[in-house]
């Protein structure tokens, strides 16, 4: 088994899909920025195998949208305008709040406890100031009651739209934890005691709620960071939401 310097190890697991594991991992934690240069060669040193995988898995982090394809330059992780990043939260909006109201009637005692679990687990990685760990664990608690709804291609879509929205929502978890914010963890309590009521119209009310806060949130930082530079990239965003 190779080492690499990203901090995870090449397993027999299929090549390619290792190197797009090793890859989306680094990309959801932060060591692999907004529009940092994804080189076939230099990934295939690091972790220990030839060009082929990496080039396939390169095609599959482009076709999930964590990925672009320049001119002249290759791979590198996508920067996202505010712009697109807004329709995105507009789009999470619409499905989110659809799959919460689908989802609560069915949200089972097991379930419940589960995503109980799920809450303890993501305050213990917030006190680590483990950002992957706390993102992971708060989606696993909406994804508990939307995956309740029985609507895969929905489901589908959200999951794609909170890897295209990570590297967003790893800036908002780092200025949490820099500022000694906790707020931003603490809705998910609000959700789970809405599922264990199975009271649709408080899931879907936090769900609005979250993310209409989050949208204001990308709207104040676009104003202000283009006011003083004039540029909108998603590396310049900064803003406290984690949603």
């Amino acid at each position: 088994m190779s080492e690499n310097p990203l901090g995870i190890a090449v397993t027999k697991k299929l090549v390619a899909d290792q190197v797009y594991d090793i890859l989306e991992a680094s990309i959801f934690d932060g060591r692999l920025q907004a529009g940092a240069s994804l080189k076939v060669r230099d990934i295939a040193k690091m972790v220990g195998t030839s060009v082929m995988p990496v080039r396939d898995a390169l095609r599959k982090l482009e076709d999930v949208g964590l990925v672009a394809m320049q001119p002249h330059k290759g791979a590198v992780v996508r920067t996202f305008t505010t712009e697109e990043l807004i329709n995105m939260y507009d789009l999470r909006m619409v499905l989110e709040k659809y799959a919460a109201a689908q989802g609560t009637p069915n949200v089972t005692e097991a379930k419940v406890e589960g995503m109980e679990r799920s809450y303890r687990e993501m305050w213990e990685a917030v006190e680590r100031e483990d950002v992957a760990m706390a993102l992971d664990k708060d989606e696993e608690i909406l994804a508990a009651v939307y995956e309740a709804a029985e609507n895969p291609f929905v489901m589908e879509m959200i999951e794609s739209l909170w890897m295209r929205t990570r590297a967003f929502k790893v800036i908002g978890a780092r200025e949490a934890f820099k500022n000694k914010d906790e707020t931003l963890w603490l809705p998910q309590k609000r959700l789970i005691e809405a599922a264990r009521k199975h009271d649709v119209e408080e899931a879907v009310s936090m769900t609005n709620d979250s993310l209409q806060s989050a949208r204001r949130r990308l709207e104040t930082k676009i104003d202000s960071d283009e006011t003083t530079t004039g540029q909108n990239d998603l590396v310049q965003v900064r803003t406290e939401s984690t949603d």
